[in-house]
């Protein structure tokens, strides 16, 4: 049996749903699996577009071997040497002999640690610009660099407008459909796309945007992703290339808040929720509460890229922050975490630390962001002769909100 699809004149995918991952990467994870894509050109040259995980390494074999027809494999294009694609390469290059690998220097060099099987004889190098004649296609590479590894390449097929975009425009999460616009991808796997560009690609919005600029100069009429729906229509590239110019720019999607928040014993959680409704109450639209003890960071993060302000709500614990809220802003630093308005609350009982952290990150660890006065350091619960610095708070927060230009204004 087999599971490919013809995309385009002789060009196929080849896909594989990961059901059994738990952990992508052994940190994000993955309660709707994730897919892993590879492409096939039938052409009077043969060729095939990076390998599988070694979770799928079987059924990859067997759907390359029906394509093939009993041909021979001329070309094998690696474009990164992350495990999760290539994995499976030194099997596929041992059933076939006789392939070239098409790469950059740093991609054999990769390619030799990982398997400590050189194949010098084998290897064809290409850099920005090159191009491989097939036959009726002909592949042009560029050069992503930290998109998301230093030896990324993507691959453009000249000939019918197709762009192998590597990890770019990937999400999580398992289909049964191939292309993007046979499902609802805004409904049911966003916030997946979301969630994987800024935990895996996103302390790299520059490097992003460089791609996005060489990719605006070339007619593009499908995108290949390593993960996910492949994009055919003009509706769903366009639709995927904004989210990206927004997560690139670090641009928030929407006007709205995220309250972030960690609570020992429930009273720092008690004001979180206080400060929620006086916000709702005000009007606010999208507010949406995240207890980082609970919810693992990959999907706060997330959500903070998605939405314009951010509030901060925890603890002090031995004399520290507590260590969820610590956990999630040192991620927020890690992937460059900026341009937002974010409210402080801290909590603490004899000794005063978590404000400080908060406060320090925010301001000396995040780029272009500022702290939303006034801020609130609770003495241990939140008691009735503070309203008064929590409605200034809520109104302070509503009136930036409502403040915030259309986001669509600002890529």
């Amino acid at each position: 049996m087999h599971c490919v699809e013809e995309i385009k004149n002789g060009i196929y995918w080849v896909g594989c749903n990961d059901f059994r991952t738990e952990l992508f990467e052994r940190i994000f994870p993955l309660p709707q699996g994730v897919t892993y894509n590879t492409y096939f050109f039938d052409d009077e040259k043969t060729c095939l577009i990076d390998a599988m995980d070694k979770s799928c390494r079987d059924e990859f074999l067997e759907d390359v071997e029906y394509l093939l027809k009993g041909r021979k494999l001329d070309y094998f294009v690696i474009q990164h040497m992350e495990p999760d694609h290539a994995s499976s390469a030194l099997a596929l290059l041992e059933k076939y002999p006789e392939a070239k690998i098409v790469g950059q220097p740093s991609t054999f060099k990769l390619f030799e640690q990982f398997f400590r099987h050189p194949m010098p004889d084998r290897y064809m190098t290409v850099n920005e610009g090159d191009q491989l004649k097939l036959g009726k296609h002909t592949l042009q590479f560029i050069k992503a660099p930290m998109v998301h590894w230093p030896e990324v390449i993507m691959t453009y097929d000249v000939t019918d407008h197709v762009l192998f975009s590597a990890d770019a425009f990937g999400h999580f999460g398992t289909v049964g459909n191939v292309f993007a616009d046979q499902a609802d991808f805004e409904e049911n796997y966003l916030d997946e796309a979301r969630r994987y560009y800024v935990n895996i690609v996103g302390k790299y919005g520059p490097q992003v945007m460089n791609v996005l600029k060489k990719a605006s100069k070339l007619p593009i009429d499908v995108i290949c992703p390593l993960h996910g729906f492949v994009f055919r229509t003009p509706e769903t590239i366009k639709y995927i290339v904004d989210k990206h110019l927004h997560w690139a720019q670090y641009v928030p999607e929407k006007k709205g808040v995220v309250i972030a928040f960690s609570s020992i014993y429930g009273n720092t959680e008690r004001a979180a929720c206080v400060l929620a409704n006086k916000l709702s109450r005000r009007g606010v639209r999208d507010i949406r509460m995240y207890d980082v003890a609970k919810v693992h960071p990959s999907f706060v993060t997330a959500k903070a890229w998605e939405y314009s302000h951010l509030i901060l709500a925890a603890p002090t614990y031995n004399l520290n922050l507590f260590l969820p809220m610590e956990n999630f802003l040192h991620d927020l630093k890690t992937l460059m975490f900026q341009k937002r308005t974010i409210g402080i609350v801290a909590c603490h009982s004899w000794a005063s630390a978590a404000y400080k952290t908060m406060a320090d990150y925010v301001e000396n660890e995040f780029k272009c962001c500022e702290i939303l006065e006034p801020t609130m350091d609770l003495k241990s619960s939140l008691r009735d002769d503070q309203e008064c610095l929590m409605d200034e708070l809520a109104d302070k927060m509503a009136e930036s909100i409502e403040q915030y230009p259309d986001p669509n204004t600002l890529i």
